[in-house]
């Protein structure tokens, strides 16, 4: 059963946001990404007030995603991504980005806070951040 409302158009967009973040930290670090935007959705607190939908969600500006101002992010979604992204949907949340609201690639080790966040942990490159479950209730 979904988490968020998404048709056959968001599962494609969602699909083509997690191989353009994330394909060379593979199908878990895919799913994470996936777990991030699901978040956003379902957050609705600090910088995700209002986005509702997976095209808010995805072209967010600002504070969305840089993947998407990049030729390779338009391209024709594939079924392995797909797959992923449906699973995101359905709900299925990986460690350490199962309550995560934002995540980055920094250059060494992953700082303990970022813009006042926690860090939940690394995945290979990225590493994830949580707000407070007082901040945002809605993604714990």
């Amino acid at each position: 059963m979904a988490v968020i409302k998404a048709n056959s158009n968001d599962v494609d967009l969602l699909a083509r946001l997690l191989r353009a973040e994330a394909e060379g930290e593979g199908e878990l670090g895919m799913l994470m990404v996936g777990n991030v935007g699901v978040n956003r959705i379902l957050s609705n607190c600090l910088d995700f007030k209002n986005i509702r939908s997976m095209n808010d969600m995805v072209f967010q500006s600002p504070g969305g995603y840089e993947s998407v101002q990049k030729p390779y992010f338009y391209q024709r979604a594939r079924d392995r991504e797909k797959r992923l992204a449906k699973r995101t949907i359905n709900g299925e949340r990986t460690h350490p980005a199962t309550n995560a609201l934002w995540f980055y690639r920094p250059e060494g080790n992953c700082p303990p806070t970022w813009w006042n966040q926690r860090n939940s942990g690394r995945y290979k490159a990225h590493c994830f951040f949580v707000p407070t479950p007082e901040d945002c209730p809605r993604v714990y």
